[in-house]
């Protein structure tokens, strides 16, 4: 959720120009963070008894949080040699740094937590995988892309055989709250949640990042890898999710699925549609043929890394276009995009101040969204002009910085 990227300082907006690839990449960041924002402010099923799903449930639930995951393993491939990842000391002060980062965003996660709000928080989530990644930070393009391909294919099944495991232990390996402070004196069930019972399961989420280490690899400042980058991402998206559709509707997958105990609730259609987290996802093997959001299975993440591919070819189409004419006009995503950890935290921090509580006289779900998304824009703009980073993103980058540090040798 931090900048990874290693570049020149940003010019002003309007005066001047930016690297194509930082400004992409900043403002698919950003869009993700207002996505998340959507969903944590409106609602993403309509009103009993027919639940249905809304606008901001069928187009943002799901796809936001992915493409935060793959935009940190692109970031992670422009800090670590791009096309040519480092390799011996260089790789290893990398990874220090990496590690250091990680360790940043879990505390601010972990102070989160423990918070009284109604929103699943990513921090811990996002700072284990960080740690899972470091492994592969050295992989070169082609290694990158067997990876990513074994993990996205076995990683759910492998899943859902020791997710059963963990629920049936006692007590039940899940936390069913945002992790925090106290979650640290039993390890075996936070582990059991952030890996595999929890709302982010990292284990299938490692998927994530290996798609977006294998795009950041790719030579993105050119205009044919960013129209590939869109139209194959387009291409396996959609195809997921036709082919979880036709599991679901027309091969018998939703009626298997009905019957099983723990599908009471929110019609199991609408769930399919925006959001199965809350079902256990155990008792038939059905539930690895849906392409629902949060599902964590194959067709789930096919379907939401190709949009968040398609997602970032855009935007950097649109970053490559800002540059030649000479505008950055993306700013107004590129900026909060550039400190989304400070901003989704005071986010955060300001939606439990109305956590079971009536929202003030005269405001609305959408008018709480809007004023809290005009914010962020307004605080991104602000600090790009005066080229500072967030105040969270920049203890992110003094912690990287001490950790990737290399002596100097004399020689």
């Amino acid at each position: 959720m931090t900048s990874q990227e290693t570049a020149p300082p940003r010019k002003v907006p309007g005066k001047g120009t930016v690297s194509s690839r930082l400004t992409g990449i900043d403002a698919a960041r950003g869009a993700a963070l207002l996505g998340m924002m959507a969903t944590h402010l409106m609602p993403t099923f309509g009103p009993s008894p027919q639940w249905d799903p809304t606008f901001v449930g069928l187009v943002f639930s799901g796809r936001s949080a992915a493409l935060f995951a793959v935009l940190a393993g692109i970031g992670l491939a422009l800090s670590t040699g791009k096309q040519e990842p480092r390799s011996g000391p260089d790789l290893w002060a990398s990874r220090r740094g990496v590690a250091m980062r990680a360790l940043v965003i879990a505390v601010v996660g972990l102070m989160l937590g423990g918070l009284d709000v109604n929103v699943a928080i990513i921090l811990v989530h996002y700072a284990v995988l960080f740690l899972c990644i470091l492994p592969f930070l050295g992989l070169r393009l082609k290694a990158l892309c067997f990876w990513a391909l074994g993990w996205v294919l076995l990683s759910p099944l492998l899943a859902y055989l020791v997710r059963p495991l963990l629920l049936d232990a006692t007590p039940p390996l899940q936390l069913s709250h945002n992790p925090n402070w106290e979650d640290l004196g039993t390890p075996a069930r936070l582990l059991g949640d952030l890996f595999f019972t929890g709302y982010y399961p990292v284990f299938q989420w490692i998927s994530y990042l290996l798609i977006g280490l294998v795009i950041g690899r790719l030579a993105l400042t050119t205009a044919k890898v960013q129209l590939l980058l869109v139209t194959c991402g387009i291409a396996v998206a959609g195809l997921a999710k036709v082919v979880g559709i036709l599991a679901m509707e027309v091969w018998g997958g939703r009626t298997a699925l009905s019957v099983l105990p723990g599908t009471r609730g929110y019609p199991l259609e609408s769930m399919l549609q925006v959001n199965v987290t809350g079902l256990e996802q155990t008792g038939s093997w059905w539930w690895l043929a849906t392409a629902a959001p949060h599902a964590g299975t194959t067709l789930d993440l096919l379907h939401s890394g190709g949009v968040a591919a398609a997602v970032v070819g855009l935007f950097l189409l649109l970053g490559t276009l800002a540059e030649r004419i000479k505008v950055n006009f993306l700013v107004l995503l590129s900026g909060p995009g550039a400190m989304t950890l400070s901003l989704y935290s005071a986010h955060v921090w300001m939606v439990s101040g109305f956590t079971n509580q009536p929202l003030p006289s005269g405001w609305t779900d959408e008018g709480m969204y809007w004023a809290q998304a005009l914010t962020a824009v307004a605080i991104g703009v602000l600090f790009t002009v005066l080229r500072r980073r967030g105040p969270l993103e920049w203890a992110a980058h003094a912690a990287s910085s001490l950790g990737s540090h290399r002596p100097a040798t004399v020689g």
